[in-house]
């Protein structure tokens, strides 16, 4: 890993009409639109679902290396993201996420670790520590 701190850049170009179009050195370009609750045409990324998925995301690559240092076998992580908006003070903001993280491992496999790993992602994910927003993380462990 490089030292800390590490800089990110992203550039967002708009025009009046049309999408944003959301690109960084070296990864695919996005394009964005608002979401359909907000009158957009619902068939691209939302920076609401881009927040989420930046949550969910971040999760999953935490437990990755959290699973890892700690040689723990599994097969598949799906962590679903679900976030409300609501009005808070005059002012929109998320007032709850939820992660559902459903993690198959293999018969035999200390099903109580799994979970203590899953729980130590949630808490060592930078994007969930930088948001003001409660995360609530349900976690189930299957065995295969």
């Amino acid at each position: 890993m490089k030292e800390f701190p590490h800089v990110y850049s992203i550039d967002a170009r708009s025009l009046p009409e049309g999408f944003v179009r959301l690109s960084s050195v070296g990864v695919t370009e996005l394009e964005s639109a608002p979401p359909a609750e907000f009158d957009g045409p619902g068939n691209r990324w939302s920076p609401e679902g881009l927040l989420l998925a930046a949550v969910a995301d971040c999760f999953s690559l935490s437990f990755r290396a959290s699973a890892r240092a700690s040689s723990l076998e599994w097969r598949e992580l799906c962590c679903e993201a679900r976030g409300t908006l609501d009005r808070v003070e005059g002012r929109l903001r998320f007032t709850s996420i939820e992660l559902r993280a459903t993690l198959r491992v293999p018969g035999g496999s200390r099903t109580d670790r799994a979970e203590r790993l899953l729980r130590k992602a949630e808490q060592s994910c930078p994007v969930s520590a930088s948001l003001a927003t409660p995360i609530a993380l349900d976690v189930t462990v299957i065995e295969e």
